[in-house]
């Protein structure tokens, strides 16, 4: 018998006894199964499967190829090891399936990692010192961009406004978003390129202008669709900056685990991905959500790109739409007014986007419906998701039972973020089929003043993690990178502790437990795509999509789960990120 060379890679400074245990294999024993030599084999690892049965959890997977042979006992596993199988030993380390982040942005969070990021700033005086830094840098015509600005935790939470910009800015243009991205705060310069002043014009359908209500003059701020007056102006960055933008994106994610995104993208950013997926250049998995205002014009388009799709790294399976705006920017659309609203509130109970708002926006989603694609609307609101979840009620209606010839014949639509909710609509999502896509730390962000804006009775229905499982429904994690942290044990935190930013414990009777929440962001969005006859699992004949942790969350302290780190992110078999020592 000749003796094996195998090359291990070794992880982690301690070791731990794991016994033999539980083995599940595809086919028969490595020497004379078709492909029994593993490319890729795990050991001495505690794994979390997703599909877990009863009984003591295995220890070892192999790999051929990008997809999962065997799991079990590190003795059955070893068995597939050849000449150049990899052998990582996890050094008794908990093993996860690749996490999925359920909604991103992810060319704007590459971009935003080169951007000016105010996040982090504690007031006022280092929010201009900051803004003031970058402006010095712009070079002749150039924007500072970026932001992602909150003030709530701000000793004194007072709103930027162009009057902090117009003396450290001069004439370089600035249009800063706030985090969530339906404001932003722009300076004098800005506001004169796109011709704004106290003459008009007026609020565009959807948006507002902020004004003093003495002189009629811009403030500085500009909500929702009024951020288009200027967002026009900004030069849109080059493919080869998406490009860049894009690497830089998949390289962050793989470090914090994540092995799949569903995107809502921009038209430019498909193009993108479809180019990196050409090059063999994705390190992760997009399923890619095309954000336009006007569906009707995209949906033949849509339709043909779903069914050319063959790459398992990229693929494009429907819409984005918004139904309102943000609770922050109090233009997220309430059925009652704000509970801070005044009588000279412009909008008190929030706006709806020209998209929800249109005679068309029912007809519009029946017809996306009716042709088998996914719909993503945005709806953070009450008023908003009800009136979504009635929209999908009534396509459902229209379009009768599945159909064969759609693009895909069981409905999935999702509501995205779903953060407040009308308690007797909890139980439609699971009746009607409807996904609820949520991003936890937006809880732990929102939870500072949420009570300050909608009062305590309608929170019974906001942010309604553990409502929405014990009604059925399927719930998705993710993060609106870049509005918040990818880091997707930041939101296992926070959908287990219900801690805010703030360090108060809020709602904690709608939190999950950490298994709850790591299905949320493993198990559960591989459903939402249809994709969980190959993904979300760990099993024979699943892709092998695994993440090492360094830290087990299954049993640390919950306090520590936001400070859970990767080892080794894996993706179709290919180890795409391994921490430093």
């Amino acid at each position: 018998m000749l003796r094996q060379h195998r090359r291990t890679l070794w992880v982690g400074a301690n070791s731990f006894m794991v016994g033999a245990m539980w083995l599940v294999t595809a086919g028969a024993a490595a020497d004379d199964s078709p492909g029994g030599v593993a490319d890729l084999v795990i050991t001495n690892a505690k794994i979390w499967t997703g599909a877990q049965p009863s009984g003591a959890e295995p220890t070892g997977i192999a790999v051929v190829g990008d997809t999962i042979v065997a799991v079990g006992a590190d003795a059955e596993v070893r068995t597939r090891v050849g000449a150049n199988t990899t052998v990582i030993d996890a050094k008794g380390r908990r093993v996860i399936p690749g996490i999925t982040d359920s909604h991103t942005h992810f060319i704007s969070g590459g971009l935003s990692l080169s951007r000016l990021y105010l996040r982090e700033v504690r007031g006022k005086q280092e929010f201009i010192a900051a803004v003031q830094s970058a402006a010095a840098r712009a070079q002749k015509g150039e924007w500072v961009v970026g932001g992602r600005w909150s003030v709530e935790s701000w000793e004194r939470p007072e709103t930027p406004n162009r009057s902090w910009l117009d003396p450290v800015t001069g004439d370089v243009p600035v249009f800063l978003n706030r985090m969530d991205g339906h404001e932003a705060v722009v300076n004098s310069a800005t506001l004169k390129l796109a011709g704004i002043d106290a003459a008009g014009p007026a609020d565009p359908l959807g948006g507002e202008i902020e004004r003093d209500p003495q002189t009629h003059e811009p403030t500085g701020l500009l909500k929702e669709s009024a951020m288009n007056l200027v967002g026009r102006l900004i030069p849109e960055p080059s493919d080869a900056q998406r490009y860049e933008a894009l690497l830089r994106a998949m390289k962050h994610a793989n470090s914090l685990g994540v092995t799949s995104v569903h995107d809502m993208s921009a038209p430019a950013d498909v193009e993108v991905f479809r180019r990196a997926a050409a090059e063999n250049a994705m390190t992760l998995r997009i399923t890619a959500y095309l954000s336009v205002d006007e569906w009707s014009a995209h949906l033949d388009e849509v339709v043909k790109a779903a069914h050319d799709s063959h790459s398992p790294m990229f693929e494009l399976v429907g819409l984005k739409g918004y139904m309102d705006g943000s609770l922050g920017s109090r233009t997220a659309y309430m059925r009652e007014p704000y509970s801070d609203a005044t009588p000279t509130t412009p909008y008190p109970r929030g706006q709806l986007t020209a998209f929800a708002s249109s005679e068309s926006f029912r007809q519009q989603v029946i017809q996306a419906d009716a042709k088998g694609l996914q719909m993503a609307v945005h709806a953070i609101g009450d008023e908003a998701n009800h009136l979504l979840l009635d929209a999908y009620e009534a396509a459902a209606k229209e379009n009768g039972a599945s159909d064969p010839s759609r693009l895909r014949t069981s409905r999935r639509p999702r509501a995205e973020h779903a953060q407040h909710l009308l308690v007797s609509d909890i139980p439609r999502f699971a009746s009607l089929g409807v996904v609820a896509s949520m991003q936890p730390f937006h809880k732990a962000d929102d939870g500072r003043y949420a009570e300050k804006a909608v009062g305590t009775e309608r929170l019974k229905g906001s942010y309604a993690y553990r409502q929405l499982v014990d009604a059925g429904a399927l719930l998705v994690f993710g993060s609106d990178w870049p509005v918040v942290t990818l880091n997707p044990f930041a939101g296992i935190d926070a959908a287990v502790n219900a801690k805010t930013l703030s360090g108060e414990v809020w709602l904690p009777s709608h939190s999950l437990t950490v298994v709850e929440a790591l299905r949320a962001y493993t198990v559960s969005p591989p459903k939402a795509v249809h994709q969980e006859s190959r993904l979300g699992t760990l099993e024979p004949g699943r892709l092998a999509d695994l993440v090492i942790l360094l830290d087990d969350p299954l049993t640390i302290p919950p306090s520590r789960l936001a400070d859970v780190k990767v080892v080794h992110t894996i993706v179709g078999g290919k180890v795409v990120f391994t921490a430093a020592p």
